[in-house]
């Protein structure tokens, strides 16, 4: 039987004897950040991937992720932390629609949200993440766009960018989509001192209210920066947990008590430890074709978004 200090400890021996670097996506338990060498948001987590010294990649987040970090890293090992951990937004849209929407559109660009699979990126012409989605449709040259999957991010990044036209698909993510305007108004009921910091996966009813909306890291990014106390937060409420041990000055509010990505939650400190003891989790094998494919779109998000 071993603790929970104990099982970190033994983990922390393990990732040095066998080559691994870890990453924990922010929705993650905080007894996995802590054991992770970086910590941050899907792209981010795959940069780090790509510049780490070690060969094995331990990815502790939902399966597109893992699938990122091995396009971006083909020659290391990439181990994805629990095997059915995925992202029901990434598997909403099949390639027979994608390519029927190429069709039904052909002036349009395909802008992809990086919550996609490896397959869905080869027929897109750029990627993007909450944090550089409106960076990057500014940039592009294209008036007409398709963005899949998340029409409620897309919708938030074409109430500012009016001079360009958007086709939507009826996805999104189904954690944030289910909070409503009706928590925004409870919540400023009873934390009238609370800013209101939201995630733009959120429906339009909820971001309209918010003081601030933007990412995960940039949610957090926001708090470090601001002199204000109390914030509610509306995204994943591991956010709240992961705030409250960074900021132990300042009050953090769940905005939904059921704001819970439970794809997350698939993964304990035990399945990384046995991940390590290779006895668990699931490598990531992509085809040549593919993951050139779907670099393709990776490295024109860099290019426009730097």
């Amino acid at each position: 039987m071993l603790t929970t200090q104990q099982m970190q400890e033994e983990i922390l021996r393990l990732k040095k004897e066998k080559d691994f670097c870890i990453l924990a996506h922010a929705y993650q338990t905080h007894d996995i950040v802590e054991i992770a060498d970086f910590v941050g948001d899907s792209f981010g987590l795959s940069q780090q991937a790509q510049n780490a010294p070690q060969q094995n990649i331990l990815m502790c987040g939902v399966r597109f992720m893992a699938e990122t970090a091995k396009i971006l890293s083909p020659n290391k090992r990439v181990i994805l932390s629990h095997p059915n951990a995925g992202c029901p937004m990434a598997e909403q849209l099949t390639l027979d629609e994608l390519k029927a929407l190429r069709e039904q559109y052909p002036d349009h660009a395909v802008v992809a949200y990086i919550n996609t699979t490896s397959a869905l990126k080869t027929l897109c012409d750029v990627c993007v993440t909450s944090a550089s989605a409106l960076k990057i449709v500014k940039q592009i040259p294209q008036k007409k766009i398709i963005f899949i999957p998340d029409c409620n991010l897309g919708a938030w990044i074409a109430e500012q960018v009016p001079e360009k036209e958007f086709v939507f698909i009826e996805g999104g993510c189904p954690i944030h989509t289910r909070i409503t305007e009706k928590d925004v108004l409870r919540a400023r009921e009873q934390h009238p001192n609370a800013l209101l910091l939201v995630h733009p996966e959120c429906v339009a009813e909820v971001t309209r209210h918010a003081d601030f909306a933007g990412s995960t890291t940039a949610i957090m990014s926001y708090v470090a920066k601001s002199d204000a106390k109390e914030f509610v937060i509306g995204t994943d409420n591991s956010i709240v947990s992961h705030l409250s041990f960074d900021f132990p000055d300042k009050k953090f509010y769940k905005l939904s008590k059921i704001c819970v990505c439970h794809d997350m939650r698939l993964t304990t400190l035990a399945d990384v430890y046995n991940c390590l003891n290779d006895n668990g989790g699931e490598e990531i094998v992509l085809d040549g074709q593919t993951r050139k494919g779907a670099k393709r779109c990776i490295d024109n998000m860099l290019a426009y978004g730097g």
